[in-house]
Formats: C-alpha cells, structure tokens, sequence
C-alpha cells in the first residue's frame, strides 16, 4: 500500500495534468474534494497545481477552458500526479510524453489515470502486471491494447503506487477514500457533505452501462431487468426470460416498464444494443459486421435495417469522416 493511504496529517503536494477533450466533470472530481477537504478541515491538507503539456489552457467537451499554472515537468517531484484525460486522449502515441511519464513515475508516490488518462498510463508501460480499468464505453478495446495488464469493470483500481478511474463519479468516490484513508472518516464525511453526496461506492463495484439513479425507488425489478439487458448486449434474452429472472411474468415486466420508462422492455432493450453499437461505430475503427455480432443482430444486413429504422441514417453515415 502506498504511504500516502496511510493515516498522516502532513498535506499532500499533487499535480493535475489536464488533457483537452477532457470531461469538465472528471477534473471536477479530481480537484473540488482536495479543495473542500482544505475548507472544511480548515488546514491545507492538499497543495495542487494544474497543468499542461504545452502550458496552454486546455478545452474541455463541454467547451469551457481550464486554467493551468504551467507546463508539465516530469522532473518536478510531488506526491501525487494525476492524468486527466479524455476523447483523444487514447489517440496519444508513444510519444516524447509517454517516455517522460515513465521518468515521472520515480518523482511521484503515486501516479494515476483519469479516465482516458489510463490509456496512456498504459501506453507508458506502467500498466503491465497490474490491475486497471478506464471508462466503460472503452473497456473492451483497451483490454485488448493493454494483454499484459489485469483489466476490470471496476469504478476505481489502486495497484500499488498506480491507480486508475473510469469516470467522473468513480473518481469523486476515488478522492473521498484517499481522503479517508489518510486524514480520516470524519473529513471524508465532511467533505460528502459539501456535496450533498451520499452515493458512495466500493471501488470494485462495476461500472453499469445504464446509470440508473434512484430506479430501484421507481421499481426494483426496473433495475434488475435492465441489468439483465446491459449484461447480454452480444447474445440479448427474450423478454419472457428476463421477466421469468426478475420472478415476474412478461405482461407484469411489460407494465412497469411501461409506466417507468415510456416504452415496452423490447423496444428498450433494443434501443440500448443500438446505443453501444452506435458508440463502436464512432468510436472505433471496427467492421460493421463485428459491430453487428457485437450487439446481438444475426448478420450485417439485420443491423443495418435496424439501426436506419431507429436512426433514420444507416451505420456508415455515422462513420467520422477520415
């Protein structure tokens, strides 16, 4: 276990480095716990500095601007270094940079990627041996990237001196243990409280597919069946045995989903294979076929139907353009 998850009052010194095409709410995560951590223990239990790779602001998806203190230096030591990355993030090559985190790693206790940031962890090496995830929508691809490295669908994987996170809320529930661990339960509560945030979440627990909220208060067996549909996207289920494995009977499923949700379990059900597919359509470079057979559909010429009816466009339309 890393020193810094030990129990200690010293502050711990932490750099950020923000890649553009990161999600606004991933550096929110990453930053606003250390900040409210300092107010409500009323000492500076966290030093942090932002930075980039050029020392230009970077731009977020949301089209906000970050603020940085300078360019990264992976000379500079620290306690923490942390890697916010996002939509291209995973695009980064070995390049100079990733040569410059493996240095980096020697000047740091512990080092970690923020959502697509993890990629580059791997892309650095730093990954092989241990265990790690990323953001759902890319687990798949980044498993076969990363052979050597021990991928799960985890929120958030500490592995010694590296750890990786696979979103926003994950790395809010990331901070919250750090701040835990080392300054104690009381400041952790405190710290969930400026936020009005009571979700917390093992680190193991999976990433969903489907962020269902508060559905189990809607209904719980609106909850357990899309579970159900989100776990079998490649070889889907009938909606008979979905209903017989929440213990109801078809016209009792048809009705809650009806009532909770607008539209049959069916139509949803496919609605959602449709939704993965559509993100491996943009997001990687994976045969129309594969992507098919990946979401359930019997052949390319099934999916394509499918997808212009709901779409109104077929699957190639939504290709980004090379």
């Amino acid at each position: 276990m890393s020193p810094l998850l030990l129990p200690n009052t010293e502050p711990v010194n932490v750099t950020v480095l923000v890649f553009s095409g990161a999600s606004l709410m991933c550096v929110a995560s990453t930053i606003d716990p250390m900040r409210a951590a300092n107010r409500v223990s009323g000492a500076s239990l966290f030093k942090w500095q932002v930075v980039s790779l050029d020392g230009k602001p970077t731009m977020t998806t949301c089209g906000l601007p970050i603020a940085v203190s300078g360019q990264f230096n992976a000379s500079e030591k620290g306690d923490m270094l942390l890697v916010v990355g996002g939509f291209g993030t995973a695009d980064i090559a070995r390049t100079t940079f990733t040569a410059n985190l493996r240095r980096a790693v020697h000047n740091y206790q512990m080092i970690g990627g923020i959502e697509a940031g993890s990629w580059l962890l791997g892309r650095a090496g730093l990954l092989t041996g241990r265990r790690a995830t990323t953001h759902w929508e890319d687990m798949e691809e980044f498993t076969a990237e990363f052979p050597d490295a021990d991928i799960r669908p985890d929120r958030y994987v500490i592995d010694g001196p590296v750890f990786t996170s696979g979103g926003a809320s994950p790395t809010f529930d990331l901070m919250l243990h750090l701040i835990r661990s080392r300054y104690g339960m009381s400041v952790a509560l405190d710290v969930a409280s400026v936020f009005i945030y009571d979700e917390a979440h093992a680190s193991n627990d999976a990433q969903p597919l489907v962020s269902l909220g508060r559905l189990d208060n809607v209904h719980p067996k609106l909850a357990v069946a899309i579970r159900l549909m989100e776990g079998h996207i490649e070889q889907p289920l009938t909606v008979g045995a979905i209903a017989k494995r929440c213990g109801l009977s078809a016209r009792s499923l048809e009705k809650i989903f009806a009532k909770a949700v607008g539209e049959g379990p069916g139509r949803y059900y496919l609605r959602l294979r449709l939704k993965v597919a559509r993100r491996l359509i943009t997001d990687t470079k994976s045969p129309l076929a594969d992507i098919a057979a990946r979401t359930g559909f019997s052949s390319a010429a099934a999916f394509t139907r499918t997808f212009r009816s709901f779409e109104g466009k077929p699957p190639s339309a939504f290709r980004p353009i090379q």
